[in-house]
């Protein structure tokens, strides 16, 4: 995610949230509260359009929201949920205080639509990741999702992994937490080795997410760095 999808995806939570709460806005309004320009607004609304919120234009007088329209807690799918929180990880190593302020008050309006069962996974996300200050790095991974599905829903894991020396294995494993270094990290306790290891998610060629859950670890993120460094 680069830095301009990270700054439009606070600005259309906070527009959307704006239209919620005000009857009618103009274009010219929203541009100057969010220091852009009318046409960045206008590629703001269309994707909100694209999203399916139901605004209506008013030719000349702005844009509102369909009367009784609220956003409902099914417009975000578990997956989609969990990216935002990797995004606001993320966001919070920003150094504009400002901007960390108005992604996090737009996190939190986010949250509070979301079902019950869903912010409670979210919220263990939140919680069991973590972001070094590097952010510049080049990282590959493609199973960052699967891997935020099986740990926030507590669903064993099968890996095909490369170790440090190259050499294929097969490890069954329960996730934990997921750390961004100079890659991205699975914290997970190995069933074959009967203890916590860390994976590299470049290093994992297959994965699949079982149907069969384990036991949730009794302790925290920080409470397994104090316990194992």
């Amino acid at each position: 995610m680069n830095e301009n999808e990270t700054k439009r995806l606070p600005r259309l939570t906070a527009i959307l949230t704006q239209l919620q709460t005000k009857r009618l806005l103009t274009s010219t309004e929203l541009a100057n509260k969010f220091s852009v320009s009318v046409r960045t607004i206008y590629r703001d609304i269309r994707a909100l359009e694209q999203a399916g919120v139901p605004i209506i234009t008013e030719e000349g007088k702005g844009y509102s929201l369909m009367e009784g329209y609220q956003i409902p807690p099914v417009m975000f799918t578990e997956s989609q949920a969990n990216a935002l929180i990797t995004a606001e990880q993320l966001v919070l190593k920003n150094k504009d205080a400002s901007f960390v302020k108005e992604y996090s008050e737009a996190i939190e309006k986010v949250k509070a639509v979301l079902k019950y069962n869903l912010q409670d996974k979210v919220n263990l996300l939140s919680e069991r990741t973590r972001f070094s200050q590097n952010l510049n790095r080049e990282r590959n991974s493609n199973n960052l999702s699967e891997l935020q599905f099986a740990l926030t829903n507590f669903l064993l894991v099968s890996v095909d992994y490369l170790n440090a020396d190259n050499k294929p294995t097969s490890r069954i494993l329960e996730p934990f937490a997921l750390l961004s270094t100079e890659n991205w990290l699975l914290v997970a306790y190995c069933r074959l080795r009967k203890e916590f290891r860390f994976f590299r998610l470049d290093r994992i060629k297959k994965l699949q997410v079982l149907n069969e859950y384990f036991e949730p670890h009794k302790m925290t993120l920080q409470e397994y760095f104090d316990k194992y460094y």
